[in-house]
């Protein structure tokens, strides 16, 4: 069990041997994948194992499929058409050429495209579901799966394609491009026609059976995905903020009465009891504790109220982990294939509270960016922080920190603006059958961007609050020792005026998004 104040760790990927035979860094086991081991295993691609138990599963549905082929049941997708056209029949020598129709029927996705590792996670996903075994997929999709994913090799994915009820066109998209009718990139750059890519690696896109095209198609694993990748950076990005609020309030000699045991016994929202005690091994050691380090009775609501900012971020971050987990390890097929050998149609591809959580942490975050705007405009302001104007050195005629304030407003304007709700309105589709979407993609898709933002913000207190540090003269906790000199590493004291824009990316990137500053306060 955690300590107070202490996250619990996520549990991590098992190795198993991979489809190459090789010793692989993660297990798909349809059950266990978490956003950090999803994020892990996308950024630096490696060999996966799928769980023997899974691909027993996989095997037995796809019985049951062969089985209502041969008795001529009416199963969606599978021997009728798809949605206004489920009424329809296919004929028996129809059904493995209608794979390759519902590829190359919906594979519509358009724009820029999406991230390598986007792409890679959602690979993953897809594979990770599959070990579910209601899929009713062939055992040869999943093995295509884990050898493109081995082999560093991911379709080329348009940035534009779902309504957050199932990942239709953008995952017709990704499925065209295994079967080598898409295009392919590989981790090292390269990029063509995805039958080249793949037989430069020694793979052969697999037949596709009856029902393999749908399950390639009609499922959620590319919003899946993208969620998953922005939880696991929120969660560092949280960090992060919370490690530059503790050496803000160290450079501010904040007052500490907040974070008393009995004034926060009093009011107990969700998220607060975790930020305090997280907040309180941060501040461990301070001199902050000794009596009358305060400089003031009562401090701005920015400083004083870091407790409540930060316990709302980490009830959001709570809340939204359960629905991206499900979405991870569950299945979004429809029809399902179920072990008693029904086959049944299933609303698991509609992820409405998947949506809720991602723009709760989104909402979040830009409340506790507010906050750090607030607190860094407070350092540059001696008649509050009896530190120098702009954080400038003594004597220097610069303008120190002043113009980043308009960055850090910017930053805070587009965190503002992407954070507002998806839309949600009556969909047309399908000739009125499938009337309801919840665009949970572009709440992925905003919660990565505000996530980006939010780094940057970071990396903007965490300078403004090192350098009022060393002016204050102050010797901050072990804790927070820690992070100064990791801000230090990337980025000396400003002494005369010079660009900062390259140093707060790289503090972004190395210290925030890597979560560098999460291992540096535990």
């Amino acid at each position: 069990m955690a300590k107070a104040g202490q996250r619990p760790k996520a549990a991590a990927g098992r190795p198993g041997k991979s489809v190459a035979g090789g010793e692989a860094r993660l297990l798909l086991d349809g059950e266990s994948l978490t956003p950090e081991t999803l994020a892990a295993a996308s950024r630096t691609p490696g060999a996966v194992a799928m769980a023997p138990a899974g691909l027993a599963r996989m095997v037995a549905a796809r019985a049951t499929v062969e089985r209502a082929i041969a008795e001529d049941r009416p199963v969606y997708g599978l021997t009728t058409g798809l949605g206004a056209r489920v009424t329809e029949r296919l004929s028996a020598d129809q059904l493995a050429a209608f794979s390759y129709r519902t590829l190359r029927g919906r594979a519509h996705a358009v724009g820029t495209p999406l991230p390598g590792e986007c792409v890679r996670a959602a690979m993953i996903v897809r594979l990770n579901t599959l070990m579910k075994g209601v899929a009713g997929a062939s055992p040869a999709i999943a093995e295509h799966l884990a050898r493109c994913i081995e082999a560093g090799l991911h379709p080329v994915v348009p940035e534009t394609g779902s309504i957050g009820a199932a990942d239709l066109c953008w995952m017709a998209t990704l499925g065209l491009a295994l079967i080598g009718e898409g295009e392919i990139e590989s981790v090292d750059g390269g990029r063509g026609p995805g039958r080249e890519m793949m037989a430069r690696a020694g793979i052969a896109p697999p037949p596709l059976g009856p029902k393999d095209g749908l399950v390639l198609a009609n499922n959620s694993s590319l919003t899946a995905a993208i969620a998953g990748l922005a939880l696991a950076d929120a969660t560092c990005l949280a960090d992060a903020l919370l490690a530059a609020a503790g050496l803000s309030m160290e450079a501010f000699r904040a007052n500490l009465s907040p974070l008393d045991r009995d004034v926060l016994a009093v009011r107990r929202p969700p998220g607060q009891d975790e930020a305090a005690g997280r907040l309180g091994v941060i501040l461990e050691g301070s001199q902050l504790h000794a009596p009358g380090a305060a400089r003031r009775l009562q401090d701005p609501v920015s400083i004083r109220n870091i407790v409540q900012i930060h316990g709302s971020l980490a009830a959001a971050l709570a809340f939204a982990r359960g629905p991206v987990e499900a979405e991870l390890n569950g299945s979004s097929d429809n029809p399902l294939v179920l072990a008693d050998g029904r086959v049944l149609s299933s609303g698991g591809y509609y992820p409405p509270l998947l949506a809720l959580g991602l723009e709760t942490v989104s909402r979040s975050i830009a409340a506790t960016l507010v906050a750090v705007h607030a607190r860094v405009t407070k350092l540059l302001t001696p008649r509050l922080s009896d530190l120098p104007l702009f954080l400038a050195r003594p004597g220097a005629d610069t303008n120190a920190f002043a113009p980043v304030l308009k960055i850090a407003e910017a930053l805070v304007a587009e965190a503002l603006h992407l954070s507002c709700p998806a839309p949600v309105f009556p969909s047309l589709n399908a000739d009125g059958v499938e009337d309801a979407q919840t665009n949970a993609p572009i709440a992925a898709k905003a919660l990565r961007q505000i996530v980006e933002k939010g780094a940057r913000l970071a990396a903007i207190e965490l300078l403004a609050a090192a350098q009022a540090v060393d002016l204050a003269g102050v010797t901050p906790s072990p804790v927070l020792g820690r992070v100064h000199r990791l801000v230090r590493e990337v980025s000396p004291p400003i002494g005369d005026d010079r660009p900062l824009g390259a140093e707060i990316d790289m503090i972004a990137g190395a210290l925030v998004r890597s979560g560098a500053l999460s291992r540096a306060i535990g």
